[in-house]
């Protein structure tokens, strides 16, 4: 497999087009990758080689641009963008392709979404990844209102908030929607208790970069669940942690482990 991109398909729930690919090896066990905000499937899983990671080892490689986002439908209506709304895609995307479980593994805000996923409809889910995002599930991760006024302003040179100024141009190079975007910061960061986080009980791996200024700890996250473990991924950011090799290759042995279970 190499790094261009695989040819989507869509399908229709809850009123909007979900772009998607379903790609590796079709009797391999099936991981559903979701992606992070102002990214895409191919920006969080294709470029940096997750799916050509993935395929290689054998799994069958799903993964959805979530609304908003790539290739589906962006409203401009900020009530349909909470998490929960964001896992029912997921899990009907499981649905349509007839995939009873898989693996998922989520960055950022696809992190978020995911644990939504595991709590919402529990029998889809055999392990989850987490990838940029700890504690900050739960205590969230700062202000975000400079990121919404980030994406709607004039420019990139009107922006002086340090982390507004990383999301607008990260926005800008992935010539993202930026009013769907700002609609989706608005509500797309929904909170977990830390009993909520409790309740997750399959296997969970944790990997956080150790530069990385939003996510908040792995580890913290990790004690709250019976099942989980942490990753420091050295030297990384919240941008650079997502392709880390030392990322990709806790994932495999995380998920040659649980599959061996």
């Amino acid at each position: 497999m190499d790094l261009n991109p695989p040819p989507f398909s869509r399908f229709a729930h809850d009123g909007l087009e979900i772009a998607y690919f379903d790609e590796g090896d079709p009797s391999g066990d099936p991981v559903l990758l979701i992606h992070g905000f102002a990214s895409s499937a191919n920006v969080n899983w294709v470029y940096p080689g997750w799916l050509k990671t993935l395929g290689d080892a054998g799994y069958r490689v799903v993964a959805l641009d979530n609304r908003g986002h790539g290739a589906s439908s962006k409203p401009y209506d900020a009530s349909v963008y909470h998490p929960h709304q964001m896992a029912g895609d997921a899990a009907a995307l499981l649905g349509h392709l007839g995939i009873a479980e898989a693996h998922v593994m989520g960055y950022s805000m696809g992190a978020r979404i995911s644990a939504f996923l595991a709590l919402h409809h529990p029998h889809r889910v055999r392990s989850l990844v987490f990838g940029g995002l700890g504690i900050g599930m739960v205590t969230g991760v700062g202000d975000w209102d400079p990121i919404a006024d980030a994406l709607l302003a004039p420019s990139l040179e009107d922006v002086t908030h340090a982390r507004g100024r990383m999301f607008r141009a990260f926005a800008d190079q992935t010539k993202s929607d930026r009013q769907a975007l700002a609609a989706c910061i608005s509500t797309s960061r929904d909170l977990l208790s830390a009993e909520d986080v409790g309740r997750i009980d399959v296997p969970v791996l944790i990997g956080v970069g150790t530069k990385d200024d939003v996510a908040g700890s792995a580890q913290e996250l990790a004690a709250l669940m019976p099942h989980a473990s942490a990753l420091d991924i050295p030297g990384r950011d919240h941008m650079l942690a997502v392709g880390d090799r030392v990322f990709k290759k806790a994932v495999l042995e995380f998920l040659a482990e649980v599959g061996r279970a």
